[in-house]
């Protein structure tokens, strides 16, 4: 296989949580009470038991140094203000050293970045590419590097605090005015919280009096636009725009294969498009993911932003959950594609991740029984990428409340904490089946099948599409509301997808057009076809403009190879025989 062209299959894990062993953690938990998993847990057998499931891609969350209340100074790491970070661990998002790792990572704290390396050379010898979160649009509240490379400026090192808005400022200020919002800036520590003038909240709050539900532990950004009267200053190039270049640039010789970009609409579409064909004419193999939820602005951050993905989480990760727990039709996931057509393949899409409740939580489907139409409408009706969020092959539910985080049906990003479910798997590094649950094994095992098929088959890795919806809505004995049904070919290869959404099982026909007949080169004639997920045989007639009938169980689907590649003629049955002999006679 053409390892360029591989259909990329993405596993997002927190390291701090994804292998650390403690079934103790206590609610608001330090580092000391309930531990961190390491970078240097990520051994040769772990990443070879996550490859097999399909994954081709690590993303590596929260491995940049960001605002904590652990106490690192005895290895020179300033102490950050508690009263202005998010639960113990602090949140991923509020970086406060771009050029650092985050040490409750590293088993040896001073040699936490050699430990990054070496980590990436491992994931590399394994054949599967690494990529990190890279956060343009704001910093933690205090920044402070000591891990730059010489002659690198702090954020905000040179800005004129004395200007809201200044081109070459890192932030924006309000003048005049002392940072005093809705939560308690001394409830923690022995010192307040004190920033006169305020700064800028990360969320695009442009005052000083920012609420709990804010970003409060976060300050903007200043990309050279004024948001006073809406104008743009990015000539010459601003000075925020110079240091973010040379991050990504720091990081791409790091060795790491790219970076999920965080919500990407909030900084300016031009700094992308100066900044992402600079770092690739270096680096032309690395990876820009962007975190977007409008729609409109798809075509231009792939187009004039230069992004190879952007997150497709606003039309079909919401029509799905919107199937799944609001009843909606499966015809709608016909405008999904049609809604990126010509860009579907870079669209990112997936069924969890750290911003989304867990599939199998209350909040969503209740039942990881219940992903499989999810799962293979999701992960195989395009060629683009698709991620999956640790524990999420597991069934992990996000029912604890870990801290911070409180009990929100997702699984913490600011707390120290452990899965029970990832914990099973681990099983102190031995990564198998010993401790896990029989569903937690079947599932894991759906998930292997699903994800490993995407690039097993050239249909599903190169292939074209084609929705059968628009011939099914008035088919007899097909629900285009609870199924869906589409084909994905390539050459010979030819696969027939059909999804039951439906709580109960069905007997489903599916017409076939022969418009797909003549898009897939699909034979014509009766054959047995295996179903790739179930091992299942199905005698197939296939015909075109007439229905071919598949059972299917609640929330399940079938993979249907109808292509010359698997090409298998039906063998008569005693009748059948019985009839041709008495013709012969």
């Amino acid at each position: 296989m053409d390892r360029h062209k591989e259909k990329l299959i993405i596993y997002q894990l927190f390291p701090r949580i994804f292998t650390n062993g403690n079934a103790n953690c206590v609610p608001w938990g330090t580092l000391e009470q309930n531990g961190s998993g390491k970078l240097n847990d990520f051994t040769p057998h772990l990443l070879r038991s996550i490859k097999e499931l399909g994954v081709n891609c690590l993303w590596l969350t929260g491995v940049i140094e960001h605002a904590t209340k652990t106490d690192f100074s005895k290895y020179g790491i300033e102490k950050d203000n508690p009263n202005v970070v998010k639960g113990e661990a602090g949140s991923p998002y509020a970086i406060k050293d771009y050029y650092d790792i985050s040490p409750s990572l590293a088993e040896s704290v001073p040699d936490r970045m050699k430990e990054f390396e070496k980590l990436v050379k491992r994931i590399h010898k394994e054949e599967m590419k690494v990529i990190i979160d890279f956060v343009p649009n704001h910093t933690a509240r205090v920044y402070h590097s000591d891990s730059a490379p010489k002659g690198i400026e702090d954020f905000g090192a040179r800005d004129r605090i004395d200007m809201g808005f200044e081109r070459n400022n890192n932030y924006y200020y309000i003048t005049n005015q002392q940072f005093c919002p809705s939560i308690n800036l001394a409830a923690e520590g022995d010192r307040p919280y004190v920033e006169f003038p305020a700064k800028a909240t990360g969320n695009d709050c442009f005052n000083a009096f920012c609420g709990e539900y804010d970003w409060y532990e976060t300050v903007k950004l200043n990309y050279g636009h004024d948001y006073n009267d809406n104008s743009d200053h990015f000539d010459p190039v601003p000075d925020t725009w110079l240091k973010m270049l040379h991050i990504l640039r720091f990081w791409a010789s790091k060795g790491v294969d790219g970076f999920r970009c965080d919500m990407v609409f909030m900084v300016p579409l031009a700094f992308w498009h100066w900044a992402i064909p600079q770092v690739k004419s270096v680096y032309p193999h690395l990876i820009f993911i962007g975190e977007i939820y409008d729609i409109g602005l798809y075509r231009p951050f792939l187009d004039y932003g230069c992004f190879d993905y952007l997150y497709d989480k606003v039309n079909l990760y919401d029509t799905l959950v919107g199937i799944e727990t609001q009843g909606w039709s499966a015809a709608q996931l016909t405008g999904c594609w049609q809604t990126v057509d010509g860009i579907g393949d870079s669209m990112l899409n997936f069924l969890e991740n750290h911003d989304e409740v867990r599939f199998a939580s209350k909040a969503y489907a209740g039942d990881s029984l219940r992903v499989i139409p999810s799962l293979v409408t999701s992960a195989m009706i395009s060629k683009g990428p698709f991620l999956m969020y640790y524990g999420q092959e597991l069934g992990e539910q996000g029912r604890d409340c870990e801290g911070f985080a409180g009990e929100n049906n997702r699984t913490t990003i600011f707390d120290y904490w452990s899965l029970s479910t990832v914990r099973r798997w681990y099983n102190g590094g031995k990564c198998n089946e010993d401790l896990m649950t029989p569903h937690e094994k079947w599932l894991r095992n759906v998930y292997k099948k699903v994800l490993t098929l995407c690039n097993k088959r050239d249909s599903l890795r190169l292939g074209g599409f084609f929705d059968l919806m628009y011939v099914n809505l008035r088919q007899p004995g097909f629900d285009p509301h609870r199924q869906f049904a589409f084909i994905r070919h390539k050459d010979d290869d030819v696969l027939l997808i059909i999804v039951n959404f439906s709580k109960e099982s069905a007997h489903v026909k599916v017409m076939l057009p022969k418009a797909a007949f003549d898009a897939a080169n699909i034979p014509q004639g009766e054959t047995i076809s295996t179903d790739l997920l179930w091992d299942k045989p199905h005698k197939l007639n296939l015909i075109p403009d007439e229905p071919v009938s598949v059972y299917l169980s609640a929330a399940d689907a079938v993979v249907l190879p109808i292509g010359r590649k698997d090409r298998r003629v039906a063998s008569p049955n005693k009748e059948e025989k019985r009839e041709q002999e008495n013709k012969m006679a």
